[in-house]
């Protein structure tokens, strides 16, 4: 169980920061190399698919930044080995980042160009002579749906799916997960409804219940009933503004939907804390400034930033070196974990910390 003092202790100060790994990404390495690097650079909060092996992957990487604590602050990094909150996502309905893209490499003309290995941010579409498979590694994929316009022959398409919220009860129940977050949209409420009541008998051992919704006609209406649905909550409550999913690492101006959004959200004066995602990049708490938004500047104020495609992205170039790296344990050959790679390991932290410290400082 996290220490719970330092995440909530973040929300009230409005500096809180999560990174999200993605509510669909299973690239074990990847997840674990991520939360470690955050993780030590003052995240409060990692956000994990909701997939058993993916969250001990996390776990894994909480338990090596533990045992960094000294190191991290012989660098110059405030981390005292508090433990970030672990949130997975679950969703109510049809959602993009619920899904993965998939296509018959069979069926891709020889002569194409293959914009689509160039334009994944997830690196997971491959065209390999040597190996016996080339398309859409699964477990790299998240959902960003990048590839399905550039295509030229229309061959790429997607598979959606609802995550279970009565799967991760045990892992709520025995204090591995802290926090949840779910995936919903205006129109959705009698789905939402129904979710909540597999997750109401098990909600009271939850730190955090963070609601993600999309802008759309009437959202204001909607979260106001989905206050009403959920309330008592024990935990903390959380209105993650999803400007533009899934798209911080395109350009500056995708962070201008999420803030506005927030905006919108903080006018309405609900219950709980306002947190943005979606289109969240370098250029977001400039932003927020700006507009007199944190919470030094503006007693309304939004309490946290939620990165995901961009912090991963940012990470990119150090763990796909790691990933390309080969150690030797007992005659066989595997890959090393980003702590047995010093270099590689303080080079994530710092950039990982560039990040965090925006909101941070």
């Amino acid at each position: 169980m996290t220490d719970l003092l330092a995440p909530l202790q973040s929300l009230k100060a409005g500096n809180w920061f999560k990174l999200i790994c993605g509510a669909s990404y299973q690239h074990l390495p990847a997840v674990r190399s991520l939360t470690l690097a955050y993780t030590l650079a003052g995240a409060d909060c990692i956000d994990v698919a909701a997939d058993p092996a993916v969250i001990a992957a996390a776990q894994k990487g909480l338990q090596a930044a533990k045992s960094l604590v000294k190191d991290a602050q012989l660098r110059g990094y405030s981390y005292q080995g508090n433990v970030p909150f672990l949130m997975v996502s679950l969703n109510d309905g049809e959602d993009p980042h619920f899904r993965k893209a998939e296509f018959n490499s069979s069926e891709c003309p020889p002569d194409c160009s293959r914009p689509c290995e160039t334009i994944c941010p997830a690196q997971a579409i491959i065209f390999n002579s040597i190996s016996e498979f080339s398309g859409v590694e699964a477990q790299k994929c998240y959902g960003c749906g990048r590839c399905l316009p550039i295509c030229p022959y229309d061959k790429i398409y997607t598979k959606s799916y609802i995550s279970s919220g009565t799967a991760i009860a045990p892992l709520v129940i025995s204090q591995v997960v802290d926090a949840l977050e779910i995936h919903t949209k205006v129109g959705n409420l009698a789905e939402f409804r129904q979710l909540w009541q597999t997750i109401a008998p098990w909600a009271d051992q939850l730190q955090l219940v963070a609601i993600s919704c999309p802008d759309g006609e009437g959202i204001i209406d909607y979260l106001r009933e989905i206050t009403e649905i959920i309330t008592p909550l024990s935990g903390a409550l959380i209105w993650q503004t999803d400007g533009r999913p899934m798209s911080g690492d395109i350009g500056d101006g995708t962070t201008l939907a999420t803030v506005k959004l927030g905006q919108k959200v903080l006018t309405a004066n609900l219950p709980g804390y306002v947190q943005l995602a979606g289109g969240t990049n370098s250029y977001t708490v400039a932003k927020l400034k700006a507009m007199g938004l944190l919470k030094s500047l503006n007693s309304a104020h939004v309490s946290g930033i939620a990165y995901g495609s961009y912090a991963r992205v940012l990470l990119s170039p150090v763990l796909e070196q790691l990933e390309n790296q080969e150690v030797s344990q007992t005659s066989v050959k595997a890959k090393p974990r980003l702590e047995e790679e010093p270099e590689l390991l303080w080079r994530a932290v710092k950039l990982a910390h560039s990040l965090v410290s925006q909101i941070k400082s």
